[in-house]
């Protein structure tokens, strides 16, 4: 982390020696047919590029003895157990920025073409071989009228052959190509990098849905306002008054750290969770995979939402935040009021009572 983390590549050999897909390549083929699962396909044929959204049957992918052709699918981790644990691997960078696992499938010679991403990356290869290309990017020109972020002038400036067991970690916007050598499989490890703007605009939209009516809130008053030869001016006492509104709803830190966290801990889109078992009170608790937890020095957060959290049960309840689990015995000595939460998120599916068959953590 702190000497290659967002500063320059690291090509690490045998990161994770004799590993194992976290997926066949049926399964992975099963889950591209699920409409709930983001899946898409890229093809190469005569040098023409062209990009398909899933849900894809199995008989219209291509086969698998066809060259140039490559199968993404998004979000394995929410699936896929083994997939799950791969990426809690990566948990020593905070949860708040870790995203989600992608499988890449290829035939001999697929790729999505050289390109650059906006987060950090760890490419991990599980299956095959690829060959990866980077280089800085010095030119952000894209090819026109491709379906694909294909860079126009890619200059590579080193290349490998990962097998197996090696990752390659890619800081933001370092262009790279990668084609399989033979039929491959690769897991990038992405992490989420919102843009200022778009943070501004989630917190800003989430203090407002909180904000609940005020009877008396000050109405704008104009007591010295002159007649007017240009009446279509907005009057500048109006736009002052508009900046006092903004301001008064961003003046408080614990508004917007609340704001800020239950956007974090938003599951993904097309994530539902089954109805939940109660908590078995001789068992462990463990997060739902598809639960995404956080915490602050005051709050909890939890699939978008929040709570005030204290004392012992505020170091229980980031235990568990923090190591996706909470030992009987620790969970048995929360207060009433902590335990009545528990029960609340085991019955919305979000936790679960170890050797439930559930998808947990």
């Amino acid at each position: 982390m702190r000497r290659h983390w967002q500063k320059k590549p690291l090509l690490i050999r045998q990161a994770f020696p004799g590993i194992e897909p976290p997926v066949s390549r049926n399964d992975l083929f099963s889950m591209a047919a699920d409409e709930y699962i983001e899946s898409r396909l890229v093809q190469q044929k005569a040098g023409e590029w062209t990009l398909r959204q899933g849900p894809f049957l199995k008989r219209q992918l291509p086969t698998v003895k066809t060259p140039a052709w490559t199968l993404l699918i998004q979000g394995v981790d929410l699936h896929v157990p083994a997939a799950h644990e791969l990426l809690s691997r990566f948990r020593f960078v905070p949860d708040a920025r870790l995203d989600d696992l992608m499988v890449s499938y290829a035939t001999d010679g697929g790729g999505v073409g050289p390109h650059f991403d906006s987060y950090d990356v760890f490419l991990l290869q599980v299956q095959g071989k690829r060959r990866w290309r980077i280089g800085r990017m010095n030119d952000a020109a894209l090819i026109p009228d491709l379906p694909l972020k294909i860079l126009a002038n890619f200059q590579p400036e080193e290349e490998w052959i990962l097998e197996p067991g090696d990752m390659l970690y890619l800081p933001p916007r370092w262009a790279h190509d990668g084609v399989a050598d033979g039929e491959c499989m690769t897991c990038s490890i992405g992490f989420r990098a919102p843009v200022r703007d778009e943070v501004g605009r989630e917190v800003l939209q989430r203090l407002l849905d909180g904000e609940e009516p005020v009877a008396n809130s000050a109405l704008y008053r104009d007591p010295s306002q002159p007649a007017t030869d240009t009446p279509a001016r907005i009057p500048s006492t109006l736009q002052e008054f508009t900046k006092e509104a903004v301001a008064r709803l961003v003046e408080s830190p614990r508004a917007l750290a609340c704001a800020l966290g239950e956007w974090l801990s938003e599951p993904k889109p097309l994530v539902a969770f089954d109805q939940g078992s109660p908590l078995r009170h001789e068992a462990d608790i463990v997060l739902d995979r598809r639960t995404r937890m956080l915490y602050d020095d005051e709050h909890v957060f939890i699939n978008g939402e929040s709570f005030r959290a204290g004392g012992q049960d505020a170091m229980l309840i980031r235990h568990l935040a923090d190591h996706r689990c909470l030992p009987a015995a620790q969970w048995r000595r929360a207060s009433d009021e902590a335990r009545q939460l528990l029960a609340e998120w085991a019955q919305a599916g979000w936790i679960h009572s170890t050797g439930d068959d559930e998808v947990t953590a």
